[in-house]
């Protein structure tokens, strides 16, 4: 079975069946037994196109896709010497029952995906780590990481980016989509530098929620970006991806705004525009380049000791701001999946999929 979301109309999305075919030398098939889903993830149907993600898993049916996930799985068949049934790893999956790797040489405690259509594609994202061996999991904390590992990892690289650039010569960065975790997580990196001040932007319902975080120096609702002091170097960080929002902000900052940075898409179907904006034009935050160069820079056990110590130090906080609320099903997902799409989900909550 698989779950199908609607290119173009993210809130739409249906459970279809799926044949399983046959494995392939080399290959392994992995049962799904648990999973996230959160505003990342409508980024991913958002960008699916312009950021290849629709491609990772195919979708039987034209105008449909099937938008990506971070969570556990099982090897419930193997013709792959890298992985032996009963076998669990971490990565990447799709929103299906099962689904079909042809695992790579087994090093570095995983493996990558060799399939002939995920070659090409960002590596970072078809890498499966080991659950044995892997130094952030632990069997009590799985529907944390599900919920926060993906999102705190590229929360990291934001932090990392912006700080190693030294803000871009700015005083304050702003955020956008402040009650979304991967901006509250680079926020909270952030504050705790204290090299900066830290400003969220969110929704008016978001704003007291988002206050009590604790993690932004000032919280403000979007419409009250005109009122900001425009006189204040700042560095914008667009969690949203809002144009109406985007605008307001380079509309306010222009020449003060040192630079802008295009991380998500939480706000997928806000009108978009392709004008010239005043102040820098945005960036596309990539988080895979990061990786690679801080891989070059600190080796790959630096850059998983540093990854792993901020883990550690963040998991009392996800705890903390997190109701975590679990499902059962594909069809399940669907629901939670066109709730978070419409934007109808409560930030304080973390939605688990279950299909184990």
């Amino acid at each position: 079975m698989d779950l199908l979301v609607k290119k173009g109309a993210l809130a739409e999305t249906k459970v279809v069946g799926a044949a399983e075919a046959p494995l392939g030398e080399g290959e392994a098939r992995l049962k799904v037994d648990l999973f996230s889903l959160t505003a990342n993830n409508v980024t991913y149907g958002a960008a699916g196109d312009f950021l290849k993600y629709w491609q990772f898993y195919a979708s039987p049916e034209e105008g449909w896709g099937r938008v990506p996930v971070w969570g556990f799985a099982s090897a419930v068949e193997s013709r792959s010497s890298a992985i032996a049934v009963g076998e669990r790893v971490y990565g990447y999956l799709p929103m299906s029952d099962s689904f079909v790797v042809k695992p790579g040489e087994r090093k570095h405690g995983g493996f990558a995906d060799m399939s002939a259509h995920r070659q090409g594609l960002a590596p970072v994202y078809n890498s499966y780590v080991f659950n044995a061996g892997d130094p952030l999991y632990a069997r009590e904390t799985e529907t944390l990481q599900v919920l926060f590992r993906p999102l705190f990892t590229t929360s990291f690289l934001i932090d990392d980016f912006v700080a190693d650039a030294g803000y871009f010569d700015a005083r304050q960065v702003i955020f956008s989509s402040a009650s979304a975790k991967t901006a509250y997580a680079s926020a909270q990196l952030m504050k705790a530098r204290g090299d900066v001040k830290v400003v969220g932007l969110t929704s008016p319902s978001n704003v007291a929620y988002t206050q009590a975080l604790g993690f932004y120096d000032e919280v403000r609702p979007y419409d009250a970006v005109g009122a900001m002091d425009a006189s204040v170097p700042s560095a914008f960080v667009d969690i949203a991806g809002n144009s109406v929002v985007r605008a307001a902000v380079h509309a306010r900052f222009r020449d003060n705004l040192k630079y802008s940075c295009l991380v998500g898409a939480t706000h997928w179907d806000a009108p978009r525009s392709g004008e010239s904006l005043p102040g820098p034009q945005p960036v596309m935050f990539f988080a895979p380049d990061v990786v690679r160069k801080r891989i070059g820079d600190w080796g790959p056990a630096g850059f998983g000791q540093r990854v792993g110590s901020a883990w550690a130090a963040f998991l009392p906080t996800a705890a903390k701001t997190t109701r975590v609320v679990e499902h059962r099903g594909l069809e399940a997902a669907g629901k939670v999946f066109a709730e978070l799409a419409s934007g109808k989900a409560s930030p304080a909550d973390g939605h688990v999929i279950r299909l184990d």
